[in-house]
């Protein structure tokens, strides 16, 4: 029987020389944290859907209007989950095709920090903001 391979802390991924930079504990360290994020966003929508089934129909109108809006307010939080997921599971995929860790603009590293505070992230922090500011330039 195959032994699991014990996942390194947050603290020993920050420890690390940049020269192991996406070597294989950081790439299990950042698939185990975007696996835990997946579980835990399709826990919400099921959540969500059983919720929605299980709601009774208020026969006073100011509380069936608050209904309706918490109903609004849960699909839209789910809807950007939804979209969050995708996001996750692109991130997974990348780290399978050894992409992970990488800009998508300029091949660089994102970083280990960026990673912990957006493990989906695609853009270094730089290429990031030089993307919000054309952004910016362009939709004022």
């Amino acid at each position: 029987m195959a032994t699991k391979k014990k996942i390194i802390t947050e603290k020993e991924l920050l420890s690390m020389p940049e020269e192991d930079y996406m070597n294989e504990d950081q790439l299990a360290f950042f698939r185990a944290r975007l696996q835990e994020m997946e579980a835990q966003l399709r826990r919400n929508a099921g959540q969500t859907t059983e919720t929605l089934r299980e709601t009774q129909l208020a026969p006073d109108q100011s509380d069936r209007a608050t209904i309706e809006e918490e109903h609004a307010i849960e699909l839209r939080t789910r809807d950007r989950e939804r979209k969050l997921l995708k996001k996750v599971q692109n991130a997974l995929k990348r780290i399978d095709d050894g992409e992970y860790g990488w800009c998508e603009e300029t091949g660089e590293p994102i970083g280990v920090a960026r990673l912990l505070a957006r493990p989906t992230a695609t853009l270094s922090l730089e290429a990031q903001q030089r993307r919000e500011l054309k952004q910016k330039m362009y939709n004022d």
